[in-house]
């Protein structure tokens, strides 16, 4: 028997936020088993490196800062080893152990004045990948700083979707979207043999797409300022923060990067935020299989080399 293959979806909430599943199976029944895959998969990976989990090894290492080196699973010591890479990759503008910052910025519309640069200089004093001691003989973890911490906020869902899509290709499924709240990875074909398409949300009006472009076994993750941001002596402040500086970035309100995998591509969305659009892209530009679009503040699109925009 011939069987059709269907792309079947489902959304939940996982690691705290919202997930979108798609798999391409050939009935219902296999398109359930495959997507409690992906579930069981990235339920996992939320275990091993939340921090609000207290038993977590995240909690573990935080806990021992300026304390003792702490042994931890093989995966989790390589993923903060290539969060401690990409940290190197963009001068700091992107710090695995930005968790340390103190939140002295509040994007709720509670803050009437600008915090003062004391507060600022001081919220960022334990921030520093370079503290961070890796022993890769015994996978051990040293947080050098008491009070320093770690956290997978700005690459821990773009890990988890590389991580589910990643078991369901060893399993045999042809295609699929695993969207992490934006974090998005994608494989194969949609069942027509059309590419999947990604809708980049337009930053000026989040109820309209900017553009639509067609994405085949990658990634892709868009990180904008539009909903969190405070105004001051005309200036737009936005909620991602500089981990070095302590100051929000300025100029960029949206900013989307295509990359192999989600993870890299979360974390240097963030990045190029804080690095701005002239360096920014040319960190881009610098890295193979990455590509990016930007909007600045003004409206302007910007765009990495090979990236042609189909207007919605």
């Amino acid at each position: 028997m011939l069987y059709a293959q269907e792309p079947y979806k489902r959304t939940l909430k996982l690691m705290g936020s919202r997930f979108d599943i798609t798999v391409v199976a050939k009935d219902p029944v296999e398109g359930d088993v495959y997507i409690d895959m992906a579930i069981s998969e990235i339920t996992r990976i939320e275990k091993l490196i939340s921090s609000w989990d207290s038993n977590s090894q995240t909690s573990k290492i935080n806990r021992n800062a300026g304390i003792k080196p702490v042994q931890v699973d093989i995966e989790l010591f390589n993923l903060i080893q290539r969060g401690i890479g990409i940290s190197k990759l963009t001068d700091g503008a992107f710090d695995i152990s930005y968790a340390s910052m103190d939140k002295i910025w509040k994007f709720d519309g509670s803050m009437t004045v600008m915090p003062s640069e004391e507060s600022i200089k001081a919220s960022v004093a334990k921030v520093g990948y370079h503290n961070i001691i890796l022993d890769k003989e015994n996978h051990t973890v040293f947080l050098k700083l008491a009070g320093m911490k770690i956290g997978f906020g700005a690459i821990g869902k773009g890990y988890a979707a590389d991580k589910a899509k990643e078991l369901l290709k060893s399993k045999g499924v042809v295609a699929g979207i695993i969207n992490a709240s934006g974090d998005m990875n994608t494989w194969g074909k949609q069942p027509n043999g059309k590419e999947w398409k990604v809708a980049i949300t337009n930053p000026m009006n989040k109820n309209k797409v900017f553009a639509l472009l067609p994405i085949q076994n990658g990634a892709v993750v868009t990180s904008g300022n539009y909903e969190k941001y405070v105004n001051f002596n005309n200036i737009r402040y936005t909620h991602i923060i500089d981990p070095r500086s302590g100051y929000p970035a300025t100029g960029i309100i949206s900013v989307t990067v295509f990359a192999p995998k989600a993870e890299l591509a979360d974390a240097l969305a963030t990045s190029v935020f804080v690095m701005g659009k002239e360096v920014g892209l040319n960190r881009i530009e610098q890295l193979p299989q990455v590509e990016c679009i930007i909007i600045d503040d003004k409206g302007n699109i910007i765009t990495s080399k090979n990236i042609e925009i189909e207007k919605s």
